[in-house]
């Protein structure tokens, strides 16, 4: 995975060249935000490596990545005959599902790539894998436009002036543009509502310190990073007028998966009085799943814990529980803020009138 540095953060995720001989660029996550990095991916294994590892991180972007990461994948046989690059296509993605368990973008991404290969309907005499990348970058096209409505439909939430907490990074970082939270603050903030926003560092790869706060100062909006067991605090001082995170799950019922500390912030909005909001495309909703106790959990490794960084932190042979997910009940949450538009009362049936059941199989 031949590395290069880069002066622009942006785009998160990007193909380079043609079909037949491309590949995907990522900025490299884990080395934000003391250095820029891109990687490029130039077989299926690199991207999965890149999905696991978290280089590229967010529901969005792991699905976008993982579309880009088929096209690759599907050249594994050869890229002339469309039965061995359906092959391939197949095995890679049966190979990248198993990257990360809980991000639904990442199936629902495969699924529309393998549907692709396999669609009747596509031109005669089109070769295979420029269709296949035509329809990775439909989905990332679809994501930026996803991203955009989603801001817009969340900044007539925010009032100026608002104080807003938002938990990991849910911003162009976590999407092919413009993120699904951060769209929301980034979009009232375009229009001078001066929102002021309170980053939970998250712990424990602390995506809100490193990311989103990096994230909201480029582009020059008012942040304030804090510990996440500040956040009570922060709320009893009444600096905090609404609270908005992402998601990476959403089942049928309203019940929100999200990076592990999101559930706590929940109930400490619900004890302040905070409306407390999840941002995210209708390709994060999980219409298979009746509630939120279906929703798998990805258990991650115990040295992210002990060894924070590098750095041992935690003595040698403690036992460890480091679930990278927790699950916030629909009755928590104040609205859902998708492209679609705002749905609320969170419950199935504002769900399936809204979203309607194009994501109730997978």
């Amino acid at each position: 995975m031949p590395e290069n540095h880069q002066t622009s953060p942006f785009p998160t995720v990007s193909w380079i060249g043609d079909a037949s001989g491309g590949f995907l660029r990522l900025i490299d996550q884990t080395r934000l935000p003391t250095e820029c990095v891109e990687i490029d991916c130039l077989d299926s294994a690199a991207v999965w490596n890149a999905i696991k590892r978290l280089s590229v991180r967010g529901a969005p972007a792991i699905g976008v990545a993982a579309a880009y990461g088929a096209v690759i994948g599907a050249r594994a046989r050869g890229t002339d005959d469309p039965e061995a690059i359906r092959t391939a296509l197949k095995e890679a993605s049966a190979y990248l599902r198993t990257s990360r368990p809980t991000a639904v973008n990442l199936f629902w991404a495969l699924d529309r790539m393998e549907a692709a290969a396999d669609d009747p309907g596509c031109p005669p005499g089109s070769p295979l894998l420029e269709r296949l990348l035509a329809e990775a970058h439909a989905i990332a096209a679809e994501d930026r436009a996803m991203c955009r409505a989603i801001g817009r439909h969340g900044a007539e939430l925010l009032a100026p002036g608002d104080g807003v907490l938002t938990h990991c990074n849910a911003g162009g970082l976590a999407t092919s543009d413009y993120g699904t939270a951060l769209a929301v603050i980034f979009s009232a903030h375009e229009q001078g509502k001066s929102v002021h926003v309170f980053a939970d560092e998250t712990r424990p790869l602390l995506q809100g310190a490193r990311l989103t706060a990096w994230e909201l100062q480029n582009r020059g909006v008012p942040v304030t990073l804090i510990c996440d067991n500040m956040a009570a605090q922060v709320m009893k001082e009444r600096k905090i007028q609404k609270v908005v995170v992402g998601a990476d799950r959403i089942a049928a019922n309203g019940d929100t998966a999200n990076k592990i500390g999101t559930y706590g912030v929940a109930l400490l909005a619900r004890a302040h009085g905070i409306p407390f909001y999840v941002a995210a495309p209708s390709s994060t909703f999980d219409l298979s799943l009746s509630d939120g106790s279906g929703i798998p959990i990805e258990e991650r490794d115990p040295l992210e814990i002990t060894h924070g960084f590098g750095r041992r932190t935690a003595p040698e042979g403690v036992a460890v529980y480091n679930p990278a997910f927790d699950v916030t009940p629909a009755e928590l949450i104040t609205g859902i803020i998708t492209e679609r538009g705002v749905v609320q009362p969170v419950d199935a049936e504002t769900i399936r009138s809204l979203i309607g059941d194009s994501n109730a199989t997978r």
